[in-house]
């Protein structure tokens, strides 16, 4: 029988090994994210506190020094932004709001994305490829689980990158996993290339977390990322 100490010595190792989730937004300001173009004349985003009004738009908050942010797109007219940090295989977690009839994105690598849509009160049977949850252009959700507009949804997204052996690519991306407000939408949906309006319009081995601000208003929090080994 292994000794206590032996058992422990290999459970603060096991945990010591397991990657730890990177905190992407520090509720304060944009320090560690990018805007696409390079744009401060375009952009909209602001790290600032919004809630929803009665027709379901966003109102922004006075608050206190200390009180947490948001990363919030206040209009739709403005660019992309993305983080400074690279991912490979991970899992993204987080929380976003959208006004009624608002639109925006999750591109993992900066390239494969997530659909970010207010589709609230739609059929189910009328749902496409560019609804709430959709891996745009590439596979519709399975039922519309979209929260009225002005409430607060989470995503959950295990994503695969695609693999490289030097310039060639060995094998796709695929997204592993997509849970929306506790239920999966999508499993094993293999990607063969790139979905519309990455960053680059190219795959590669990492790539950014980024979010579409050209589409309209939207808001994130609490929004982390968990390397796999």
């Amino acid at each position: 029988m292994r000794s206590l100490s032996a058992l422990l010595l290999t459970a603060a190792l096991a945990v010591a090994a397991d990657p730890k989730p990177v905190e992407l937004f520090n509720g304060k300001d944009l320090s560690g994210w990018k805007l696409k173009g390079n744009d401060e004349k375009k952009s909209k985003w602001k790290a600032t506190v919004v809630g929803a009004d009665e027709k379901g738009g966003f109102i922004e908050k006075e608050t206190g020094a200390d009180t947490p942010r948001q990363l919030v797109n206040l209009t739709g007219q403005g660019v992309d932004v993305f983080t400074a940090e690279k991912f490979g295989d991970c899992t993204v977690e987080l929380e976003f709001m959208v006004p009624k009839g608002s639109n925006s994105g999750i591109y993992l690598m900066g390239e494969y994305e997530v659909q970010v849509l207010d589709s609230f009160g739609k059929a189910d049977d009328k749902l496409t490829e560019g609804d709430l949850g959709a891996i745009y252009s590439a596979a519709k959700p399975k039922k519309n689980l979209a929260k009225k507009p002005g409430e607060w949804q989470s995503f959950k997204i295990e994503f695969q990158a695609p693999k490289f052996d030097g310039d060639k690519k060995t094998a796709n991306a695929k997204f592993v996993k997509v849970t929306l407000n506790g239920e999966v939408l999508h499993e094993n949906v293999e990607m063969k290339q790139q979905t519309p309006g990455g960053l680059t319009g190219k795959e590669a081995a990492t790539g950014p977390l980024m979010f579409q601000g050209d589409h309209g208003p939207v808001a994130f929090r609490n929004i982390k990322v968990t390397p796999k080994k």
